[in-house]
This record gives C-alpha cells, sequence and structure tokens, in this order.
C-alpha cells in the first residue's frame, strides 16, 4: 500500500525553499511551505504534517525553541534540522532536546531524502496506534489472533508494559516481534516520549556504534562533526534493539554498561553523558548457542531477559489463519478495488495446511497476491494450491538459475560464440533486483530507489533501458493497487 507522507517546509531562503519544494514533490512527498518560525509552530499544530523539516535561522521564532515547543506539544513529530557551519553545535543542542537529526549546509539532495524518509518511518513507529485482540480497530494497526498462544503474548504485554524492565522479544523472523515491541511502547508510561528502533543486522559493524551512541569530531575518518546517537535521542523514551544477536562484541560491552548504569561514551569523547532509556530487544538467533560459541556476552543476555516474550511461529497457531487472513483481505481490498473481498472455506483449509516458515509476514504477502490473482471473484481452493505451488518453486535453494545463467554464458563463450558474458550476467541481475524493487514498492519509484541505493531519477532511466517504461509501471500499480 503506497502511503504518501506530508513534510512541514520552514525556510525564509524563498529560492532554496523553492528549489527543496520541487526535490520533495519529486520524491513522491506532499509538502507546506512556510517562512517564519512562528507561522511552522501553528501549522504544525494545525496540519497533519509527519515530519517537520525547517532552518535553525528563522524570523519570528528560531530554530531551538521551535524544536523546544514542538517536543513539549507533539513529542512524537520528527524535527530535521538545516544548519549552517557555524550553527553546528546549536543545532547539537537542538537534537538534545528532541530533534530527530539534522543536516550541515551544503548537503547533497539525496543525503536529505534518506533522513526525511527514516524520519517518516520513525514517526509512524510510534504515532500509529497497536490495538490489542477484540478492540475497535478503525485505522490503527491490530494484533490479531484469538487463539491461546495470541492471548497468552497480549496478557504478557498487559503485565510487563507498565513495568521500568528491559524486555526481550524472541521469535522466528515474520512473527511480528516489532509489532509487539511498539504495542509495549504505547501501553507504557514512556508512550508521549520518543520511540526510536534500530535494525543491528541492517547497519555495518563500523557504523553501528556511531548509530547508537553517537562520535565527536575525528572519531574517525569522516566524523567532520559531533553526532548524536540514538540513545541520547530516545532519553525518557524507549529504544527497540531488533536483531540484538547481530551485535558486534565491542559494542556489547558498551550496551552492557548503559543497562547497568545507564552511562555511555560518544565514540571518541570522554564525557560520561546519563540517559534514561528503557531497553526493548528482538532477536531470532539462538543466543543461548551464540553464548556457548563465545559469540554473546552472557552477562548481557541476563540484562535484556529481565522479561522474555516468546512469539509462536504460525504453524503454532493454525487457528488463528483465518482471522488473520480477512484481516489482510479486508486491509487490501481497497488497493485493489475490490469491495467485498470472499475466500472459500477450502481454500482457508489450504493455507492452514501450510507450514508458513516465513510466519504472518509470508501469509500477508500471500493473501495480497492471491487477492490480486482472484480479480475480484471468491478465492478458491485450486488458486491457492496453484499460489503456494509457484511459492515453493520461488524458494528453491538461493542462486540456482543464475548458476545456471552463467554457466550457459560460459559454455556460448568457450565456443566463441558470445564475447560479453559479463556485461550479460551483470545486466540480467540488474534486471532482476530492479523488477522486484519495483513491484515490492507496487510501482512507487522513490521507494525501489531508496532500498536500491539509487536516485529516483537514475531508477527511471534504468526502467526505460530494461523496458519497464515508468509510465507502464506506474499504470501497472495504479490498475493493480
Amino acid at each position: 500500500m503506497q502511503i504518501t507522507a506530508q513534510i512541514l517546509l520552514i525556510e525564509d531562503d524563498a529560492s532554496l525553499a523553492a528549489n527543496l519544494c520541487d526535490v520533495l514533490k519529486e520524491e513522491g512527498f506532499k509538502v507546506i511551505v512556510c517562512s517564519r518560525g512562528d507561522e511552522g509552530l501553528r501549522r504544525a499544530g494545525n496540519d497533519e504534517c509527519e515530519v517537520v523539516l525547517t532552518d535553525l535561522r528563522l524570523p519570528g521564532l528560531g530554530g531551538l525553541e521551535l524544536v523546544r515547543q514542538l517536543h513539549d506539544t507533539q513529542p512524537r513529530l520528527p524535527v530535521v534540522l538545516m544548519t549552517a557551519h557555524g550553527t553546528i553545535e546549536t543545532a547539537i543542542e537542538a537534537t538534545k532536546l528532541g530533534a530527530y537529526d539534522y543536516l550541515q549546509k551544503p548537503f547533497e539532495m539525496p543525503a536529505l531524502i534518506i533522513v526525511l524518509h527514516r524520519a517518516v518511518d520513525a514517526g509512524r513507529l510510534m504515532s500509529e496506534p497497536v490495538t490489542l485482540p477484540d478492540a475497535p480497530v478503525g485505522g490503527r494497526t491490530p494484533l490479531v489472533g484469538t487463539g491461546r498462544a495470541m492471548q497468552e503474548v497480549c496478557k504478557e504485554i498487559g503485565r510487563v508494559a507498565a513495568k521500568p524492565v528491559t524486555v526481550l522479544i524472541r521469535g522466528e523472523t515474520g512473527t511480528g516481534k516489532e509489532l509487539i515491541a511498539r504495542a509495549i511502547y504505547q501501553h507504557s508510561p514512556r508512550a508521549k516520549a520518543p520511540f526510536i528502533a534500530i535494525n543491528c543486522a541492517a547497519i555495518p559493524e563500523n557504523l553501528l556504534e556511531s548509530e547508537l551512541f553517537g562520535h565527536e569530531r575525528g572519531a574517525f575518518t569522516g566524523a567532520d562533526q559531533r553526532r548524536i546517537g540514538r540513545f541520547e535521542q530516545a532519553n525518557k523514551g524507549t529504544l527497540f534493539l531488533d536483531e540484538i544477536g547481530d551485535l558486534p562484541p565491542n559494542t556489547q560491552v558498551k550496551l552492557l554498561r548503559v543497562l547497568q548504569q545507564q552511562i555511555f561514551q560518544r565514540v571518541g569523547g570522554s564525557e560520561a553523558i546519563s540517559v534514561d532509556v528503557r531497553v526493548i530487544a528482538a532477536t531470532h538467533r539462538n543466543l543461548e548457542a551464540m553464548i556457548r560459541e563465545g559469540k554473546f556476552r552472557e552477562d548481557l543476555f541476563h540484562r535484556l531477559n529481565v522479561v522474555c516474550l516468546q512469539l509462536p511461529p504460525l504453524r503454532e497457531r493454525r487457528e488463528d489463519i483465518p482471522v488473520l487472513v480477512q484481516h489482510f483481505l479486508r486491509k487490501y481490498a481497497g488497493d485493489f478495488g475490490i469491495e467485498s473481498p470472499a475466500i472459500s472455506s477450502d481454500a482457508v483449509a489450504v493455507l492452514q495446511a501450510d507450514s508458513w516458515p516465513g510466519n504472518v509476514r509470508e501469509l500477508e504477502n500471500m493473501t495480497r497476491r492471491l487477492l490480486l490473482a482472484a480479480r475480484g471473484l471468491s478465492i478458491n481452493a485450486d488458486a491457492v494450491r496453484q499460489t503456494l505451488a509457484a511459492r515453493h518453486a520461488e524458494a528453491a535453494p538461493s542462486g540456482h538459475s543464475f548458476t545456471a545463467f552463467a554457466g550457459d554464458l560460459l559454455a556460448h563463450a568457450e565456443k566463441g560464440e558470445l564475447q560479453d558474458a559479463h556485461a550479460r550476467m551483470l545486466a540480467e541481475a540488474e534486471r532482476e533486483i530492479v523488477t522486484q524493487a519495483i513491484m515490492l514498492a507496487e510501482g512507487n519509484q522513490a521507494k525501489a530507489a531508496r532500498w536500491l541505493g539509487l536516485s529516483r531519477l537514475t531508477l527511471r532511466e534504468k526502467l526505460k533501458q530494461l523496458g519497464l517504461h515508468p509510465s507502464s509501471t506506474e499504470a501497472s500499480a495504479e490498475t493493480n493497487d
């Protein structure tokens, strides 16, 4: 489902504001523009913006005071600052006051887009409520399931949410660990404070410590200014550390100190910084086995494992599959222009019989695929069997098709039938990843470009080169969404 974010841009330089507005709209954002800090404060309160992008020096109300007042009245609204070099220390102070991030002028537009997308994601994690089963849903994200296993999880959320303890959420990939973390946060006394999520497996090891704890200027190559880490940003709130089992050994030591003393030092710094942060961690790994192998600290495990929530895999809560399927059908029917999505009881029975190695996330994707293929008709058992068979074929040993393709290319090259095997292999790989990205993003080129690490213009050019012209892709997405 493609969701457009609305940005409030506060900039008194008319030329820069116009340029930023054009770039942001090209990236798919909606933009509200104003030139004064006091006006921006009023618009942030009246308009449904998801991120504020503001200059630090403004007429009417300075950026520092703007951050202070916004954080007091709307603590879940991310604020991104643009600042000149001479005001970088002030920008750091603003971050301590609650600003999400800052960029030093002049900055590259791709860097700004990345920060804004992260801010939008962070804001939605905090602001989109999670409801427990049987509660009114409305526009909220529900925890779906009425079986015994899911009811036990919900009881645990109720027991631990209000207690000032560290929580470790364990479960296979796709079981909904982040959703549970958000539910704990939103039902806790810290619900009005920041909720910062970090995927420890998604950040390079050499950058993860800086991401968590910040760094001082000159701490490492490229550290040309002080940086505030996520722990400082989450002060008084909650920090969610996803994939904690991927935390490097050196970072494990610093995290243990924070959990023990609520004190840490920035990378390259000597100042002891105190924070009040609740940590919720999650992993799909067997931490006990990692401890035996010397890959995870036992003392850190015990600090994280004060309360443990074990999420059941979908194969152990098959009784919830019918209600999950109905939930996903309702969730995506509007995207495909279907008023009354239907599925036969036989089809649901086939879904219940599957093992679902990808758990709820896989079932959600499968339901979307079935809904799309049904074209408004009722989903029957044969359609489910065919789609599941295709899924199993796609899950063949990784790299098999590309390995065979590479072998064929080299065989032709050996016979002298072609001389560009390398170029052809790269072209095929590029076609595959671009095609999958644009399909997964449902035609949203800005999102696909971000995943691929490309600018939107570069992706559009590649779509043309690969015969996946943007206009036809977007039209297809609009038809299918």
